[in-house]
């Protein structure tokens, strides 16, 4: 598998969550109708801190062979993130309103738990011509 285009794509999706997160917490808070609390937009720039982490991780290791023994560090909390997310995401779809938008992220976050399913627990691959 070519990891490059899984690290890239999990960095941009994650950047895109980091920024938003960091940058527009009221504005996600009121347009998701999540409440008033004080802390909530605090929490989500939190939140966004973590993910922007994790895009620039993902981003700089994108060149790296990832799989196996290589970088198992990165593709081990890859794996259980999106794993762990993927599920708390389809307990929410279980037990809260059905939205279109969960569905799409919890889409996406199933995906790339397989995706990094694949790359931990499979054999890296180095591209032919690659040093």
């Amino acid at each position: 598998m070519n990891t490059k285009v899984l690290m890239v794509s999990a960095a941009v999706v994650m950047g895109v969550a980091g920024i938003s997160f960091s940058f527009l917490p009221q504005e996600i808070v009121s347009h998701l109708r999540m409440g008033t609390g004080p802390f909530l937009p605090l929490f989500l720039q939190l939140l966004g801190a973590l993910y922007l982490g994790f895009a620039m991780l993902n981003w700089m290791a994108k060149a790296n062979l990832i799989g196996g023994i290589y970088s198992r560090p990165v593709a081990t909390g890859n794996f259980l993130h999106f794993v762990i997310a993927a599920f708390a995401l389809a307990k929410g779809l279980r037990t809260g309103p059905i939205s279109g938008v969960l569905w799409l992220v919890t889409g996406i976050y199933v995906v790339f738990a397989v995706l990094f399913g694949f790359v931990l627990f499979g054999h890296p691959v180095r591209k032919e011509g690659a040093a």
